[in-house]
């Protein structure tokens, strides 16, 4: 699958520098003042400002950052959440990462590849719960080509069941090469994922043994300038937090994505922060393991050093460090989430995980019903909309919109229309109730005029008509 060599490719993480900020930082709030009101004016940090931010520990001045992290996500991204689920196709795994479930040397780990009959099934039971939304997971592995991606992308895509449908495929992947990087794209996936798990290059070494196609850095590093170079111009980005310092990795990120927006004009559509979680086999001495306190700063500080992108939060995290941490930022989450292979239709007692079959383990384990209800009575409008790749603002043209903070006015129409969807088509009645009661308090938000008529009449034909999917 590795075709290119490293050689000649862009480090653009210089480690000693990034260090050299951490250890040199002090708290200084009058600085920090000036770059939360550069943030506040929608501009992306630079990687010093952002250990600025990283150097804040008094309670005046973490009261500050996290109220900038909310101001500016409600400015950029109103109050809605976007909700998706993970579907995990296969296990095989090529690589030995010493923190994953899945990790080749691992004997105890059942492994399976789901047949197209058992994705079929995954994909109804995920339609049937209300989901429009994927993000598909494959290990790294030969059975998992980019034509095989490819066509797991276009199954998704045509299993439809009453109102039920897929909207959007989200790729979790191994790096590609350019040629792999357009097969996938022609099969119409938005955003596809890479993490580089750890930017501190010793850690890197530490967790990634050599022998394995991930132990080489910079071939991970530059898999998003490949995947716009075949074309894919949605990119995911993230570290896994607890690997190293979390301050080391915030610069990393800030870092990937000033050099994408640089280089290619186009910064990474989201950014996710997992922390490492248990894992079956993961016995680990991990000294940089992530505080709840240390989280809220993390996401806080992405948040405000680029403002553009959403935030992913994962279902890695229990349902109360969610219920603090969405504030801050935070503009998308998966809801409802099994990591077995073919865990949808797995029958399992409450909150009960076969670690054996899982790359890690679940922290929130509630039902996309109930994480619905949680996010109405926070007063955040649950999202399935996945208008803007599928009209076209993805890339440069997403940027034009979401870098001054002109795509709030698509994300809270299309919010409303597919939350209607889920409220007539999936939910509970109690679901339900707070859900239109939620949409009443939108509505009276807007200003009179045709917007405000144009998405109350496309709610009454949702009701009345039976109408569905009509986007923004």
């Amino acid at each position: 699958m590795k075709m290119e060599l490293t050689k000649g490719f862009a480090d653009f993480i210089n480690d000693e520098y990034l260090c050299s900020l951490i250890a040199d930082g002090r708290e200084d709030l009058p600085r920090c003042r000036e770059i939360f009101s550069k943030a506040l004016a929608k501009k992306p940090l630079t990687v010093e400002e952002t250990a600025a931010l990283c150097a804040i520990t008094s309670k005046e001045g973490l009261d500050e950052l996290f109220e900038t992290a909310r101001e500016l996500k409600r400015a950029v991204y109103g109050n809605r959440i976007v909700l998706f689920a993970p579907l995990y196709i296969g296990n095989y795994c090529i690589n030995d990462c010493k923190y994953c479930g899945f990790r080749r040397s691992l004997r105890s780990t059942v492994r399976h590849s789901l047949s197209d009959a058992e994705m079929t099934r995954e994909i109804i039971s995920l339609e049937n719960e209300g989901h429009k939304r994927l993000i598909l997971v494959y290990g790294e592995h030969p059975k998992y080509t980019p034509e095989f991606i490819a066509h797991t992308v276009k199954l998704a895509y045509s299993v439809k069941t009453g109102h039920g449908e897929i909207r959007r495929v989200n790729i979790n992947a191994a790096p590609l090469d350019i040629e792999g990087y357009k097969v996938v794209k022609a099969a119409g996936i938005g955003t596809f994922q890479v993490f580089q798990e750890t930017y501190h290059k010793q850690t890197y070494r530490l967790y990634h043994p050599e022998g394995s196609p991930k132990s080489d850095y910079l071939w991970r590093l530059n898999a998003m300038d490949r995947a716009f170079e075949g074309g894919i111009d949605d990119m995911g980005i993230g570290a896994l937090f607890g690997l190293y310092d979390w301050r080391f990795e915030v610069l990393g990120l800030v870092s990937h994505a000033i050099h994408l927006q640089k280089t290619y004009g186009v910064g990474p559509h989201t950014i996710s922060f997992p922390r490492i979680q248990p894992a079956n086999g993961l016995d680990l001495d991990l000294p940089y393991r992530v505080s709840d306190g240390e989280f809220k700063r993390l996401v806080a500080i992405l948040r405000i050093a680029v403002p553009y992108t959403g935030l992913i939060m994962t279902a890695r995290e229990n349902s109360e460090v969610r219920d603090e941490v969405i504030d801050f930022g935070v503009s998308q989450i998966d809801a409802g989430t099994k990591l077995e292979i073919g865990g949808y239709n797995k029958e399992r007692k409450g909150d009960e995980q076969a670690m054996d079959e899982e790359q890690f383990k679940i922290g929130d384990t509630r039902s996309l019903d109930d994480v619905i209800r949680w996010l109405l009575e926070k007063d955040y409008i649950p999202s399935f909309c996945t208008s803007c790749y599928r009209v076209g603002r993805t890339g440069e043209h997403f940027m034009e919109f979401a870098i001054p903070g002109f795509i709030k006015k698509f994300c809270t129409r299309n919010a409303l229309l597919t939350l209607a969807e889920y409220l007539e088509d999936y939910s509970s009645e109690r679901t339900k109730d707070a859900g239109y009661a939620l949409i009443e308090r939108e509505l009276s938000k807007f200003p009179d005029g045709d917007e405000k008529n144009s998405v109350i009449a496309r709610l009454r034909r949702i009701r009345e008509e039976g109408m569905r999917d009509m986007l923004y």
